[in-house]
């Protein structure tokens, strides 16, 4: 598992236009990454619209918003798009992210080998390094917003 000063894992994923992305292309500014169970739930479209509309609280702190979801970029487009969401949605289809950051949540909804994300938060300083960590095992536990916030200006 990923943990608070530990480089973050530079895994290649798949943004919503299907070009490739790495986490080392963020480099330079803070990034929180938004690990989420699945486009159209719930709780995660109640969080990624928390951010969306708290998005110039993350531009004004120079920090790029990356939600990062196991759906495919195709579903993961038409969640942005619906959700007038401006920031960068990341598709780990194959799994290699939350794997990486240790944060797979196996038998998501009862649905037995299914496999997605444990809803989790990960705030990048400028160079990479993990500054904060959330990671809930229950996926209709949202963040502290008021936390991330905080944790992303102290990453600056």
């Amino acid at each position: 598992m990923t943990e608070v000063g530990q480089k973050a894992p530079d895994v290649q994923l798949v943004d919503t236009e299907k070009k490739l992305v790495k986490i080392s292309d963020f480099k330079g500014k803070t990034t929180v990454l938004l690990f989420f169970p699945g486009a159209f739930t719930g709780t995660c479209t109640k969080e990624m619209c928390a951010f969306r509309d708290e998005i110039s609280k993350y531009n004004n702190l120079n920090a790029n918003v990356v939600g990062i979801s196991v759906d495919s970029p195709f579903a993961l487009k038409a969640f942005k798009s619906a959700n007038n969401l401006s920031f960068t949605l990341l598709s780990d289809f194959p799994r290699n992210a939350i794997n990486s950051y240790g944060v797979p949540l196996n038998d998501f909804a009862g649905i037995v080998g299914y496999t997605t994300s444990k809803r989790s938060v990960f705030v990048l300083d400028k160079d990479q390094n993990v500054r904060f960590k959330w990671v809930s095992d229950n996926p209709g536990v949202e963040p502290d917003y008021a936390v991330v916030a905080k944790e992303t200006e102290k990453a600056r």
